[in-house]
């Protein structure tokens, strides 16, 4: 499929369209769909054309709707909500990492721990134990206590949660906020955080379920420079939102009438 031919397919859907957030989404390949025969229904209207079997994505459409989940991502870290991160594929895995460690926020990156959300008092226990076996076995306090191999199979349970739950340490209550990348991957994410009514932002392409997305943004969701694009206008709306919280109290602060002197 020429890229030209898909330039010039989205720049000509209105002259209004941002040329250069076109041009960096095309480059990215944000447009990629899959398969006609796999596109849901309910995709169509984020759908431009079909090119060589493959679904092009509007990428107008895109614009608009990551607009919009970012302007609720900012709105959600101005007020302080907690927000969870989630892609574990390979594309992913490491600039959900990156971004979530910059941020300071909870994510997951190798495989979902069932029950992360919808039973999250009993996975929290284990991440306080994660961190309780990481703080002994690191100041020597079990050497006295239990046998080389008793201390070998604690290193092996430390690692083994490290992996599954070391990203979800900083998720000290139920997320207010669940950012996915690819719903189809990650359905039991996303169907947790329906089930707890839990706001969620997606990366989707055109095979997912719009209806069971708070905020969907129409996209490649298994190509790297796809996920990247989508993952820096995730934390650049945090980041915003985070600033505003900082500013607010001040704001607030001086917009509050000085207190009358006491009479003398």
């Amino acid at each position: 499929m020429p890229e030209d031919t898909v330039t010039a397919m989205q720049n000509n859907q209105t002259s209004g369209y941002p040329a250069e957030g076109s041009r960096e989404m095309m480059d990215a390949g944000v447009f990629y769909g899959r398969k006609k025969s796999k596109t849901n229904p309910k995709m169509r209207p984020f759908v431009l054309a079909n090119r060589g079997g493959i679904e092009i994505i509007n990428l107008q459409k895109t614009e608009e709707l990551m607009d919009e989940a970012a302007a609720f991502i900012k709105e959600k870290a101005r007020n302080n909500g907690l927000v969870l991160l989630v892609g574990t594929e390979p594309a992913a895995e490491v600039s959900v990492k990156a971004l979530a460690k910059k941020l300071g926020i909870p994510y997951v990156t190798t495989r979902w721990v069932g029950g992360a959300i919808t039973n999250f008092k009993i996975i929290n226990k284990r991440v306080e134990h994660l961190k309780t076996l990481r703080t002994d076995l690191a100041s020597g306090a079990l050497v006295s206590k239990y046998t080389k191999k008793e201390r070998l199979e604690m290193e092996r349970e430390m690692n083994r949660l490290e992996e599954l739950m070391g990203g979800l340490e900083a998720m000290t209550k139920e997320p207010d906020l669940v950012v996915i990348i690819d719903p189809i991957l990650h359905h039991t994410a996303l169907s947790e955080a329906n089930t707890k009514k839990i706001s969620v932002v997606a990366l989707a392409n055109v095979d997912a379920d719009p209806d069971k997305i708070s905020y969907i943004v129409p996209g490649n969701d298994k190509a790297r420079k796809s996920i990247e694009w989508f993952l820096e206008r995730v934390g650049k709306a945090y980041e915003e939102g985070v600033k505003l919280r900082a500013v607010a109290p001040a704001a607030e602060s001086a917009a509050a009438p000085a207190a009358p002197k006491a009479e003398k």
